[in-house]
């Protein structure tokens, strides 16, 4: 019988990058956010130990304006927290045409799918690339605050991307240590739009259907 592989504990591998960050300086985080929410507890706890740039990169998201709404939240959260250190938003490209090619046939998928998998290592690796390029010090994500994410994926393609890009990937499992309770709080804290599918036309379509059964039932 083949023994089970130990888990992993991300938030543990986090806390102790953390702990060996340069005391002269200030580290720069590039930071993937998905929306306000997940972001909110993130910055909280990331921004005593980094400078941040936030990267707005979520072609997933369907229509344009559910994006942009998205995206509105993000800026005000950040002028309504108290950060400790510098916050910057970086507006990636809205290219919707770039998720429908990698979710072609997997359209039934459900979260946490292939077509999930594929969405979350696209959006990763063109972070990677950004901060390749800006000189970036870490990457992560605020993917993994969601229970309906796969950390360990996250967490793996992270540290694949980080040996293809050259810059660190900080591991990371937000929802622990009641990260993913105290975004609640924020959100409700700072009136935070929170929607109720993960973005996509695919998973908005699955929480519609979602809705109707439980009318029915």
């Amino acid at each position: 019988m083949t023994p089970a592989v130990p888990k992993i504990n991300y938030q543990i591998k986090m806390e102790q990058i953390i702990k060996r960050l340069p005391s002269d300086r200030t580290p720069l985080l590039f930071l993937h956010a998905c929306c306000a929410p997940c972001s909110s507890y993130v910055l909280e706890a990331l921004s005593r130990y980094f400078s941040i740039r936030l990267f707005f990169y979520n072609p997933n998201i369907f229509p344009e304006e559910e994006y942009q709404y998205r995206l509105s939240e993000l800026r005000r959260l950040i002028s309504e927290l108290p950060l400790p250190n510098p916050v910057e938003v970086v507006d990636g490209t809205y290219e919707p045409q770039r998720f429908l090619a990698l979710a072609k046939g997997l359209e039934q998928e459900p979260e946490r799918g292939e077509r999930c998998r594929r969405c979350i290592a696209h959006r990763l690796e063109e972070t990677f690339r950004t901060a390749a390029k800006e000189g970036a010090d870490f990457v992560t994500t605020t993917l993994s605050i969601s229970p309906h994410k796969d950390a360990p994926f996250i967490n793996e393609t992270g540290e694949k991307l980080s040996e293809q890009y050259g810059v660190p990937w900080l591991f990371s499992d937000f929802k622990k240590k009641g990260g993913y309770l105290r975004s609640i709080a924020l959100s409700e804290t700072h009136h935070l739009y929170r929607q109720d599918f993960c973005g996509c036309v695919y998973s908005r379509a699955e929480r519609e259907r979602q809705k109707q059964a439980a009318q029915s039932s």
